[in-house]
């Protein structure tokens, strides 16, 4: 992890720490040679041509897939999941289905 990374991290409240951390965790998993660096003020992975980036805002804590495609099969096991047309968002009371986004996370980093 790099430094702007972890500032990053430890720059959150707790409740949102854990939460970003455990997407992080998740998506190093599965893909420990993908480039994890600060993109967009927020930690973002790279691998080729793919990326998903993890972010704490407001009110939730996002996922960014960089297109609706690759959210798709998540939203539908998941309705109720707010989000733009690229990303997911989370709000703090929302359970984080880290399972159901690894799907999301493969489409992305695979495209």
């Amino acid at each position: 992890m790099t430094p702007e990374v972890n500032a990053y991290l430890q720059a959150l409240p707790d409740n949102r720490r854990a939460r970003i951390t455990g997407l992080i965790d998740m998506i190093a998993a599965l893909y420990p040679d993908a480039l994890l660096d600060l993109k967009y003020r927020m930690p973002a992975f790279s691998q080729g041509d793919g990326w998903v980036s993890v972010g704490s805002q407001k009110h939730y804590v996002s996922l960014y897939a960089c297109s609706a495609e690759h959210l798709a099969a998540f939203r539908e096991l998941h309705p109720g999941v707010k989000g733009g047309k690229g990303r997911l968002n989370f709000r703090d009371r929302d359970d984080i289905a880290l399972d159901d986004l690894k799907q999301v996370v493969r489409s992305a980093m695979e495209q």
